[in-house]
């Protein structure tokens, strides 16, 4: 028998080539936005950390080494999972509009518009959220877990090519604020891959923050408190409210001090044999169990991986779910989201009737009513469809990193905000969350501009469990494409049995029949990207059922950089990586 006879065998097993490597280790695994990100995460476990002081570490480090897509102060809502009690728990990782925000201001002082630069701040939340996931659920001090961030913010770090093309690609948006100009410019033009950038002030917020906890005393909690403390009632907030004051910003040092995230259950769904989890209605993160309910009972299988009928079938349920978001989500203590209707499968049952296998809805469909769990809200109560007119927004977004340790725990978390839709803060090294962007000002809107709300945010990572344990840990950037990757990254595992690195590269699509996410929330009715590694006549069959397709590359940045890890049979631990990012993997 010949050394590569058995790719002749009936019975081998099919060899598939990856871009990227699967990473598959015994005892923990870690798949982050960026190869410096994961390497942190690597470093805490391999000295005993566990998957909360990983997961910390590796997000204040995409804030350092991912600028172009995470800022240290701006967002990071958060999914951990426990395995000694089997909870899993949410955390709030987006900041309220400041005081001084309201309808009025943006009409009068910006024309009706949320411009970019700090009109569009919010309370910046991810150094809140990442300080109280690793009090409640770490065992490392902050110190220890923002080591790495530190030195590659003081000491510089080599720019990745995909940061190399997104700077490139905004560079005169840089030149719009000094602060941003001297930061992220090297002699007048973007960082080139390779190039060494140091964001020395920001190295000293992070030290300042150490140095908090260090004077702090009274243990391992006392400690990160003050941390946090330094960033919202220390020296950084005095910088970050007194920048505001001297350009015209509305942040004050009043917004900082009283803020504090939201720790809770996370919101939960059966799909088949697993249960998936979210984060809440203050996020886009239910639209992932609406639509794993509408397509709960579908014999997916049955249509074929990425055929005509599938893909329809898919695009056409995240309408259903997406219009239901544009209806119903808003911050939960401002709005009065009827979230155990939406939730339901009763609910879901009644709007998967709407379906069509034959034809596409032309436009977003109407909301459902889950008060009454009815497939069409009345006329009466409906909101009119607000948003612009034209494709996506070319807003940049978000990165993203999974962590499950060895005693079964989960980290899954997605923090963002961009370096160019603000200036970067003097004497804090970075931008202040510019996540208002995200609100609307239209007063019939749930996610309605207001002071102390917060807007509907984006990025929402997601966790997975089986028998009770947990599967997975997954989630991406893309704005709104985000909760539509995921959706078809989990069903490539839980129903078509795709290894994670498999399900992760293989070919996707996105809808953009809704109102976006980011001001001024463009809309196009009908219209569905594809990459050009979904099929000619896969793509033509889309056409004729009145999808209005578009062609993306064969590996579009814009689908989403899903990452994730997932928990094999004999307790191994699987990664998947993104290529269309750079994300990268690590498994021991």
């Amino acid at each position: 028998m010949s050394l590569d006879s058995a790719s002749h065998q009936e019975t081998a097993p099919l060899h598939t080539a990856t871009a990227t490597v699967q990473a598959i280790g015994t005892r923990w695994a870690v798949a982050a936005g960026h190869a410096l990100a994961s390497e942190t995460a690597a470093r805490v476990l391999a000295a005993g950390g566990n998957a909360i002081d990983a997961g910390v570490a590796a997000g204040l480090t995409l804030g350092v080494v991912h600028p172009d897509m995470v800022s240290v102060a701006g967002v990071a809502p958060i999914l951990v999972h426990l395995a000694r009690t089997g909870a899993t728990f949410q955390v709030s990782g987006v900041g309220p509009y400041p005081r001084a925000s309201s309808l009025a201001y943006f009409r009068e002082r910006h024309g009706g518009q949320i411009p970019p630069g700090l009109a569009r701040t919010v309370v910046p939340a991810a150094p809140a959220a990442w300080l109280a996931a690793l009090e409640r659920w770490g065992t490392m001090s902050f110190a220890d877990v923002a080591a790495s961030a530190t030195e590659h913010a003081s000491r510089g770090f080599p720019v990745s090519r995909f940061s190399a093309y997104q700077m490139a690609a905004n560079a005169e948006k840089y030149r719009r604020w000094p602060t941003s100009a001297a930061l992220f410019l090297r002699d007048g033009r973007a960082y080139r891959t390779g190039e060494i950038l140091v964001q020395a002030e920001l190295g000293e917020t992070l030290a300042r923050m150490a140095e908090a906890e260090r004077r702090a005393g009274g243990g391992r909690a006392a400690g990160i408190r003050a941390a946090r403390d330094e960033v919202y009632r220390g020296e950084t907030a005095r910088r970050i409210a007194a920048f505001h004051r001297a350009e015209g910003g509305p942040l004050a040092l009043e917004d900082l001090a009283g803020f504090e995230v939201e720790v809770g259950p996370a919101l939960t769904t059966r799909f088949g044999a697993y249960e998936v989890l979210a984060c809440g209605f203050w996020c886009q993160g239910p639209v992932l169990l609406q639509m794993l309910n509408l397509l709960d009972g579908v014999d997916l299988r049955a249509l074929g991986h990425n055929s005509p009928a599938y893909l329809h079938r898919l695009i056409e349920t995240v309408k259903l779910a997406f219009s239901d978001r544009d209806a119903f989500y808003g911050d939960p203590a401002f709005v009065d989201v009827p979230a155990a209707g939406l939730l339901s499968k009763a609910y879901a049952d009644a709007r998967r009737r709407l379906f069509r296998a034959d034809r596409a809805a032309p436009d977003m469909p109407p909301a459902g009513d889950p008060r009454r769990l009815a497939a069409v809200l009345s006329r009466e109560a409906a909101l009119p469809l607000a948003g612009g007119a034209g494709g996506a927004t070319d807003a940049l977004d978000t990165s993203y990193v999974a962590v499950i340790d060895g005693e079964g725990n989960g980290f899954s978390a997605t923090p963002s905000d961009p370096n160019v839709d603000a200036p970067v803060v003097a004497g804090v090294g970075c931008v202040v969350s510019p996540r208002g962007s995200q609100g609307w000002l239209d007063p019939a809107h749930p996610s309605v501009v207001a002071p102390g709300k917060r807007p509907r945010l984006t990025p929402a990572p997601a966790l997975a469990l089986r028998d009770g344990r947990l599967f997975a840990a997954f989630g991406t950037p893309g704005g709104d494409v985000q909760q539509q990757a995921m959706l078809q990254v989990f069903l490539n595992v839980a129903v078509f049995g795709l290894e994670p690195q498999q399900a992760v590269e293989a070919p996707r699509v996105a809808s953009r029949s809704f109102p976006d996410s980011f001001w001024p929330h463009a809309h196009a009715p009908g219209k569905l990207e594809a990459e050009r590694r979904i099929a000619p006549e896969t793509r033509a069959a889309l056409a004729a059922l009145g999808h209005a397709v578009v062609e993306w590359p064969e590996w579009e940045w814009r689908a989403g950089a899903v990452c994730a890890v997932q928990v094999g049979p004999e307790g191994t631990r699987w990664t998947g990586a993104d290529p269309r990012r750079g994300a990268h993997a690590i498994a021991r």
